[in-house]
């Protein structure tokens, strides 16, 4: 690896962790980014997301003041976030290498449409709020459990957009305050990020160089967003999400 590259994968790492907390999908930065430098796809997914789980650290401790007092149904939704990741990331080494390579272009598009319908996802819970309310948090169902453990498997698995899934969800069937609905996110895709994490290091398929650099700027990149993410424009993070997204399918497919 030049110089060069390890600044790229830096720099790459810091706006995933940035992305990750206002938008939950700064995979799509850092994966696509790997692939173009020549990483392998298996190394690029397991060694991105070791390297994304202090940013997914430093995020969750950002928003701790919007989950004051719901630190319970929380830690229990981490439960099964953390079920999906275990069984995501085993099925990612499992599984041949070359239904690994099929299979990533469609999830980029999938990812991408997530990226951008989110901005309908975020009006419907705002309509379905109660007039005055700054919030409405409930119980948690069974339907919540049902999506927490399937993201939570396509989070282990490959987990770009994995946070804006888990953001819809948990806007509609948790809490209509969307920064509390945020605050959650973060936690549910760290413990995802860090279970398959586990599994990967034991594994013996990860790039350590590679997840020092992520390491390093996610954890700067997720402190950063937890302190400016509102400030920042979700219309622009849209755009650079969907483009990279189909950007990065489209090469896969050709190649």
């Amino acid at each position: 690896m030049t110089l060069l590259e390890g600044a790229i994968i830096l720099v790459a790492g810091i706006a995933a962790g940035i992305i990750n907390v206002v938008a939950g999908a700064g995979t799509l930065i850092t994966f696509p980014t790997l692939l173009a430098l020549g990483v392998p796809p298996i190394t690029a997914n397991v060694s991105n997301t070791v390297g994304l789980v202090p940013g997914s650290v430093a995020g969750a401790y950002g928003y701790r003041r919007e989950l004051k007092s719901q630190w319970r149904p929380v830690a229990w939704m981490a439960v099964f976030s953390a079920v999906g990741g275990v069984t995501g990331g085993l099925l990612l080494l499992i599984l041949p290498e070359e239904a690994f390579s099929v299979v990533v272009p469609y999830l980029l598009l999938l990812a991408a449409m997530l990226s951008a319908v989110q901005p309908k996802v975020a009006r419907y819970v705002r309509r379905k709020a109660p007039e005055g309310a700054t919030t409405d948090t409930r119980p948690i169902t069974f339907g919540l459990v049902l999506g927490i453990l399937g993201t939570g498997v396509y989070g282990g698995y490959f987990g770009a957009a994995q946070g804006v899934v888990l953001l819809a969800l948990l806007g509609i069937l948790w809490s209509t305050d969307i920064h509390r609905a945020n605050g959650a996110k973060n936690v549910l895709a760290g413990m995802a990020n860090l279970v398959s994490a586990i599994i990967f290091i034991s594994s013996g398929t990860v790039d350590w160089v590679i997840v020092l650099l992520i390491g390093v700027g996610s954890a700067f990149g997720g402190w950063i967003g937890a302190r400016i993410g509102r400030r920042l424009s979700a219309p622009v993070l849209r755009t650079i999400l969907v483009v990279v997204a189909l950007t990065a399918a489209t090469v896969l497919f050709l190649t």
